[in-house]
């Protein structure tokens, strides 16, 4: 267990991070789940904007975010 006060507060401060950010990261996941299976092109920038997000707070790598856009532009828009 951590002796020094600023110690502690990190660690309470790291617990809430982290479930904030799970929380975003998992409704994201359940959102593009949604947009694959409904193939809605309305939700879709909420989608593409909701990634972004996570990339920009280092939730998510910037090429994984990368990548999961190109994968739902060639699911959602460009259908064949």
């Amino acid at each position: 267990m951590a002796n020094h006060l600023s110690s502690i507060k990190r660690i309470r401060q790291n617990r809430i991070k982290r479930i904030r950010n799970r929380y975003i990261y998992k409704s994201t996941r359940t959102l593009i789940k949604k947009l694959l299976i409904n193939k809605d092109k309305k939700s879709y920038p909420k989608v593409i904007s909701m990634i972004d997000k996570l990339s920009k707070k280092n939730i998510i790598h910037l090429n994984k975010a990368s990548r999961l856009k190109k994968y739902l532009h060639k699911k959602i828009i460009i259908k064949k």
